[in-house]
């Protein structure tokens, strides 16, 4: 009961805080007509002045490859980890400028250091990379740093996962020319580009759709939560709406929508432009979609990936059966063949039961007399 009563104060709260903030003008939250603070990536430092940035030369002992638009430079160690983004970086390429409908990343230099500590190094000494971020991107100065271990520990990173991060939201500032693009917008590109922590995204979403916690998009307009959940709705939430919003059926609209943005127009007014709806009509209908599609209906009725595990586990309960149920089949015969044992060894070796000696016929009817103790047949 209580967790009943729990669900809908939240549900209240989400009704409320959505009504107040789409609804309400700027002046009732006291803000006055000055819009939002604009909230850039974590992974992605604000560059304001590309010039006054200081970028340090790399160390003498690592190992540098140009690719052409691509310039990796990392620790002759770490050749075997660099080599699936050495591999893939042109496809990577193709697809983002193929999705955003412009040409990007025309020049690009990644930094790959061993540790945070080595990736610190290797970045602007004005902007320094999160404590706790394994990659970070510069898109003005068309450079990307990663590190090849998690912050504060030895735990190998998906470096190429890393990777394909951080070159979206350089490709991203490419296409619109620097213009602002709503932070869910930015790294919901990043994460839906690199599939990074896909069954994880499906799970919180899932979980924040039949609690009732999905985050309205103006919430995150304003910047991203702080607490481990919210901010694990946040992610998944804007990976989930990118990938809404670049449906087959809607993948010219969204190539309009970067276009319309590279020329100057704000965001909302390019998203209304290129796909005949504003962002509130739009996160209405993705909301009734991640509604029906993370209910229990479809976990029974479609091909997800609980139902193929489910029957996955039907099935290998049958087997389990047939087998426990042939091996007390076997027991029983062993059993039953040990009764017959003893009678068996009465049997003899032919295994056939003795057959008293035949009676003639005659004897049976032939007259007996008792004499001393003893049966006499009369002649």
């Amino acid at each position: 009961m209580t967790s009943r009563v729990g669900r809908w104060k939240d549900w209240a709260k989400i009704c409320i805080m959505t009504v107040l903030t789409v609804l309400l003008p700027s002046w009732a939250w006291g803000e006055g007509p000055e819009p939002a603070v604009i909230a850039p990536p974590r992974d992605v430092p604000m560059v304001l002045e590309p010039s006054s940035v200081h970028i340090p030369g790399a160390p003498s002992t690592y190992q540098s490859k140009n690719m052409g638009w691509l310039t990796l430079v990392y620790p002759p160690s770490a050749h075997e980890r660099v080599q699936p983004i050495v591999n893939d970086a042109e496809e990577i390429k193709a697809r983002l400028a193929d999705e955003l409908g412009q040409p990007v990343l025309e020049r690009v230099e990644v930094r790959i250091g061993r540790n945070s500590k080595e990736m610190a190094e290797l970045a602007p000494r004005e902007l320094p990379p999160p404590a706790y971020a394994s990659g970070v991107a510069y898109p003005p100065l068309h450079l990307v740093i990663l590190s090849l271990t998690a912050p504060g520990g030895v735990e190998a990173v998906d470096i190429a996962e890393v990777f394909r991060h951080e070159l979206s939201h350089i490709a991203l500032d490419d296409a619109v020319l620097g213009h602002h693009v709503p932070r869910w917008f930015n790294e919901g590109l990043a994460v839906h580009e690199s599939g990074e922590s896909r069954l994880l995204r499906v799970r919180t979403l899932w979980d924040a759709t039949l609690s009732k916690t999905v985050l309205p998009l103006s919430d995150l307009d304003r910047g991203f939560p702080e607490d481990n959940y919210r901010v694990s709705v946040a992610y998944a939430e804007s990976a989930d709406f990118v990938r809404f919003l670049l449906r087959d059926s809607d993948r010219a609209r969204f190539s309009s929508l970067v276009d319309r943005v590279r020329t100057g127009e704000a965001f909302d007014a390019s998203l209304s432009d290129a796909y005949g709806s504003d962002v509130r009509k739009l996160e209405f209908q993705w909301r009734e979609e991640i509604a029906k599609r993370y209910t229990f209906l479809p976990v029974l009725t479609g091909g997800s990936l609980l139902w193929v595990l489910v029957i996955g586990m039907l099935v290998m309960g049958w087997v389990k059966k047939r087998r426990r149920d042939r091996a007390t089949l076997a027991r029983w015969e062993r059993e039953e063949a040990a009764l017959d044992l003893p009678s068996a060894a009465a049997t003899g070796e032919a295994g056939e039961i003795p057959q008293p000696a035949p009676v003639h016929p005659e004897a049976l009817r032939l007259p007996k007399i008792e004499h001393e103790g003893g049966w006499h047949t009369l002649h």
